[in-house]
């Protein structure tokens, strides 16, 4: 009798994890709210849907390759600061994105944690750095909320938080450990991120009244009152080699 109560219980456990893993193959994926069919913002082939801004040379030039199409993937040198940007604006909307370190870090980053990110609902003068909401993207960091530039956001603890003007402030993801600014990092306590070299999946649920992200399958950080509440969606080059692919955004209903 207990045997078959155990190969009945193990039945239902693995019934259990078959049903929670979702049409994109994640176990125990976030609840997505219901969504319009995606918007392909990179098929693997061409950057036609983004801008380019670096610093110090402004809108489309880049003329040391620093973002590329390279087998597939979007190669970003991180030799230079500045980011990829969309030529439209979005609202209330669900981002699934994919990335993976490379392997340089350069000038004032060189040695450091790798750096990059995602900043949603950009609005006003594109610089380095923009007004706008960052889903942090780092050794050690990744899920962190960055307010840049006077965006603002109210954490999960009720306490609102606002970049200065020109600057920009941090609401940490959750259970996040100690960090240390070198390459390599890793969270000894709260680490989201899969081991150097492999491919992580971020989403963000960007709605007009609050804010999630999610790194491979898990929420990490959410916030309500985004400000701005829409905009445009730029990746960074930050001094890190990274990698990007499988880009699609879906307009909730």
């Amino acid at each position: 009798m207990r045997r078959g109560r155990r190969a009945i219980f193990t039945f239902v456990t693995i019934l259990a994890i078959a049903l929670c893993t979702d049409a994109f193959g994640q176990t125990g994926a976030p609840k997505i709210p219901p969504h319009h069919a995606a918007i392909v913002l990179f098929d693997g082939s061409d950057l036609k849907n983004f801008d380019t801004l670096l610093a110090g040379k402004g809108l489309n030039s880049d003329p040391e390759h620093v973002f590329q199409v390279e087998g597939g993937v979007i190669h970003v040198s991180g030799k230079e600061m500045g980011y990829l940007i969309t030529k439209q604006t979005y609202r209330n909307f669900y981002l699934r994105a994919k990335f993976k370190w490379g392997e340089g870090t350069y000038g004032s980053r060189e040695g450091k944690a790798r750096d990059s990110g995602i900043l949603y609902n950009m609005q006003g003068e594109q610089k380095v750095w923009p007004r706008s909401i960052e889903f942090q993207i780092m050794e050690g960091g990744t899920g962190d909320f960055w307010m840049t530039d006077g965006a603002a956001l109210t954490g999960k603890d009720g306490t609102r938080v606002t970049g200065p003007a020109g600057k920009a402030m941090k609401i940490d993801h959750f259970g996040k450990g100690p960090s240390e600014n070198l390459v390599g990092f890793r969270d000894p306590v709260g680490e989201v991120e899969k081991s150097h070299g492999e491919w992580n999946v971020l989403e963000l649920v960007a709605r007009p009244n609050d804010v999630k992200q999610y790194v491979n399958g898990k929420l990490v950080n959410e916030g309500t009152d985004p400000s701005p509440a829409s905009g445009k969606i730029l990746f960074q080059s930050e001094g890190a080699e990274v990698y990007f692919r499988d880009i699609k955004l879906y307009p909730l209903k």
